[in-house]
């Protein structure tokens, strides 16, 4: 895992070793500077001259400028470090993500993907600027100060062996307590983030059914069950300040009491006035060093969790890649199912396609009826790979998908989406996703072929009106609309449209359906729709039933012979006299 997360720092590589360097340069100066006052102190009882005080701090003095500035130069570089490590971690998992199929988009959830960009790297970034210095200079500090004070005082510092172990062992106490709050809080914090994001795609929802109460106490149960494992865990953490404070004034009250003691009984043979007031400093340097390291301790538990899950990520293999030598050129668009089944997970308990054999010639159009569930989005899925089939093979222009240069095949399978998806930015800005270079007279032509172009040239800016993120200012038909052709842009070979005209008015979807047979005859369509009148005109029809082809023909076919194909034509028939009464 920490090799995995390491491979983030790259650049950032010499700031992480010159941290903890400068970090010891300053433990030094800091270590040195009580020993330093303590021979001063006997300097002076011993009637020095001015010249040795001036001299002493001169040396006082330099330690101080020794340790500010290193200790500044630390603070530089590890916060350097530290966020340019979180940086390439978000960018790396970023990417990573970018290239995941669907199922792994769905292994993680969209929430849980969230929290680790977010929070998860955010705890990393503060572990790893606490390892890189509070983690190099705490034993440091406590070895040091152990060993000078052991220097200057002898037997008298045997006091830190008790004192220390009760601490420590208290310390120590504390974390493992509050470890798996930490541990079960990230689980919690992605149910939160889920809270949000449904809440915010799903306004127009929550509003149209006066559902905002519902959601509020949904949020209020999620934020107030993190807010209770939190308050949980500090309440155990603010145990640390008594506990560092008992241990750091009993020591000191030993010390002083067994130390003038031992001054006076001996008149400063066996301890003088300046090793007492050094040992004080040591002390409280050991026992403050202490308490960092829980501290320290606590949030490198805590992140640990945090690094895990980001680890998960970067480790995270696609299920979908281009093989070694991939085909980069689709010969046409005809499409073959050779007896394929599908299922989206391996735990899944039934196939959701089954048993399909079909064979569509190139520049065909093809329309797909069927009930909800029927897997109609399920088979038209396999074509562009964005799932592979479980067993069987699936081909375009010949070739098993899976031997195709990813892009190659997805840039001649365009696909419009049931869930259409606009971005924030202009009109032109979204339309060039098919196609970069695309022209202004490509974009309009079309726009053309998907009826969007009267509307788009009604907005007082035109092709240069803005979009807002998800396409919020635009009507669902109209959303539908440049997604279409958003993707005709690609100049495909294989066009596919899941139920992608629902929003549109069937006098609008008939103009759509008559620019793709006139415009774009050697383009494979294929059309999944809930309205036979999407269809209907098609040189086949598949009807879908249960994740399997219930039956394929021309609409005079099927209306001849197939029950579900007859019942879908007579209840919406009968919807549409209804409504012309």
């Amino acid at each position: 895992m920490l090799k995995t997360l390491l491979k983030s720092l790259r650049e950032f590589r010499k700031s992480t070793i010159i941290t903890p360097i400068l970090v010891i340069v300053e433990v030094v100066a800091d270590v040195l500077i009580p020993y330093t006052i303590a021979l001063l102190v006997n300097e002076i009882k011993a009637g020095c001259a001015l010249g040795t005080i001036v001299r002493y701090g001169l040396i006082l003095i330099g330690m101080a400028a020794v340790a500010l500035l290193t200790g500044w130069a630390a603070g530089t570089t590890g916060a350097r470090a530290a966020t340019g490590f979180a940086r390439n971690l978000r960018k790396d998992m970023f990417y990573a993500i970018q290239d995941f199929s669907f199922a792994n988009v769905d292994k993680f959830s969209t929430s849980s993907l969230v929290t680790r960009l977010t929070t998860d790297v955010t705890n990393v970034q503060m572990s790893f600027m606490m390892i890189i210095r509070a983690a190099v200079r705490s034993p440091l500090m406590l070895i040091f100060s152990v060993i000078m004070a052991y220097r200057m005082a002898g037997s008298l510092s045997l006091i830190f062996l008790v004192v220390i172990p009760i601490l420590g062992g208290g310390l120590l106490l504390i974390a493992t307590r509050v470890m798996p709050l930490f541990r079960r809080v990230f689980k919690k914090y992605d149910r939160i983030n889920e809270s949000i994001q449904e809440n915010v795609q799903a306004m127009r929802v929550v509003k149209s059914y006066v559902r905002e109460n519902h959601e509020k106490e949904k949020f209020r149960a999620a934020a107030e069950d993190v807010c209770a494992d939190f308050t949980r865990a500090e309440k155990i953490l603010a145990l640390n300040s008594p506990l560092m404070n008992l241990c750091m004034y009993t020591s000191n009250t030993l010390i002083l009491l067994l130390g003038s003691r031992a001054i006076i009984s001996s008149g400063g043979a066996a301890l003088d006035v300046g090793q007492l007031s050094a040992l004080v400093s040591y002390s409280v340097q050991i026992l403050m060093n202490l308490m960092m390291l829980s501290m320290v301790f606590v949030m490198i538990t805590m992140s640990m969790e945090s690094a895990r899950r980001i680890s998960e990520v970067l480790t995270e293999q696609s299920t979908i890649v281009s093989p070694a030598d991939p085909v980069t050129q689709v010969k046409d668009g005809s499409i073959d199912f050779d007896h394929v089944n599908f299922r989206y997970s391996e735990h899944a308990e039934r196939m959701a396609l089954s048993n399909i054999d079909l064979h569509i010639r190139s520049g065909e159009t093809i329309g797909i009826l069927g009930g909800t569930g029927s897997s109609k989005t399920s088979l038209i899925q396999l074509i562009s790979r964005l799932y592979d089939a479980t067993e069987g093979t699936v081909k375009v222009g010949g070739v098993d998908v899976k031997d195709y240069d990813l892009d190659t095949l997805r840039n001649q399978v365009a696909v419009v989406l049931q869930k259409n998806v606009l971005f924030s930015g202009t009109i032109k800005e979204n339309l060039r996703w098919g196609d970069l270079n695309a022209t202004d007279e490509e974009l309009v032509e079309a726009c053309k072929m998907a009826q969007a172009h009267d509307f788009i040239t009604q907005f007082p800016d035109g092709y240069d009106t803005h979009i807002e993120q998800g396409g919020t200012n635009v009507s669902g038909g109209q959303k539908q609309r440049l997604c279409i052709a958003r993707a005709l842009l690609k100049k495909p070979k294989v066009l596919i449209l899941d139920d992608s005209t629902s929003a549109v008015d069937t006098h609008t979807d008939a103009l759509i359906r008559k620019a793709f047979k006139d415009y774009l005859p050697d383009t494979t369509k294929i059309i999944v729709a809930q309205r036979v009148s999407s269809v209907e005109d098609a040189d086949r029809i598949i009807i879908m039933d249960n994740g399997s082809i219930d039956a394929v023909g021309t609409h005079k076919e099927l209306l001849a012979s197939n029950a579900i194909y007859q019942e879908v034509y007579e209840s919406q028939k009968k919807g549409g006299e209804q409504d012309g009464e």
